[in-house]
């Protein structure tokens, strides 16, 4: 036991690095953001969506009291998601304000309240966290089948332009480490979503192996892409499969969007 333990260890570390290394990656957008001073033509879901995930799993790390370095990455998450939000607000016109206020309102406010409340005062320990890590591992094979979408577009444009390989290749990393960390913990709402995260991370390694000599091509509709891709934010903790793209290009307003919500899976189991 002590052994698994001890691997259960080193995979939860290797799985931290990995993770808090996604979660810097939009740093480059904001920093791009504070440029122009304006957060125009972006959007905050991602951050917001991966700061909500975040919370859910400290929560039920919390709840199951053994597992540290779910903690430590989630609460570095919850900062860093902060932090973008707050970024986002100060620069967005009056209208996306609002969308962010209605945005926090409704997952971080209400829904994790609902969810907190609903399962805290449940009088069996172990009730509460099987149905809490039910929810966890529902929400995070949500955000891994948002992939497919963009998975479609690469193949209908033979391009991978929105699908970098570096990023591809950390998050089927992180994917790998949080589901041997679960597995040795014996704790499959942490494990079980990795499997599709990592089966996802595999196929758009291998769409880039068949599509990266073709010339580029735009998106008929950049707006459809990002609308796929703030899923995916969420969960980088768990090894999302999230797509990001690295091109600056400041003439191309729907590269930049996409850019920015790939990212934000990042974060986080």
């Amino acid at each position: 036991m002590a052994v698994h333990l001890a691997w259960a260890f080193v995979f939860g570390v290797l799985g931290n690095v990995v993770s808090f290394l996604v979660s810097l990656a939009p740093l480059p957008t904001f920093y791009l953001i504070y440029k122009k001073k304006t957060s125009e033509g972006f959007q905050s879901i991602p951050y917001v969506i991966s700061l909500f995930s975040a919370m859910l799993w400290i929560y039920y790390a919390l709840l199951k009291k053994d597992a540290m370095l779910l903690i430590t990455i989630n609460t570095f998450c919850v900062f860093i998601q902060t932090f973008y939000i707050v970024a986002y607000f100060y620069y967005a016109p009056n209208k996306e304000k609002v969308e962010v206020v209605k945005l926090i309102l409704l997952f971080n406010v209400f829904g994790f309240g609902a969810i907190f409340f609903s399962t805290f005062f449940l009088p069996n320990p172990l009730t509460r966290l099987q149905i809490l890590g039910y929810i966890c591992m529902a929400f995070s094979l949500c955000v891994f089948v948002a992939p497919l979408g963009i998975l479609r577009k690469v193949i209908k444009t033979k391009s991978v332009e929105y699908m970098p390989f570096t990023l591809s290749v950390f998050l089927t990393l992180g994917a790998v480490m949080w589901f041997f960390y679960g597995l040795l913990l014996k704790d499959m709402n942490i494990a079980v979503p990795n499997v599709l995260g990592f089966f996802f991370g595999i196929l758009q390694m291998i769409l880039y192996a068949i599509y990266k000599n073709h010339p580029k091509k735009m998106v008929e509709d950049p707006k459809l892409q990002l609308s796929v891709q703030h899923m995916v934010v969420d969960v980088v903790k768990l090894g999302s499969t999230v797509n990001n793209n690295h091109d600056h290009d400041d003439n191309n307003g729907g590269v930049q969007n996409i850019k920015v919500n790939t990212i934000d899976a990042s974060n986080k189991v």
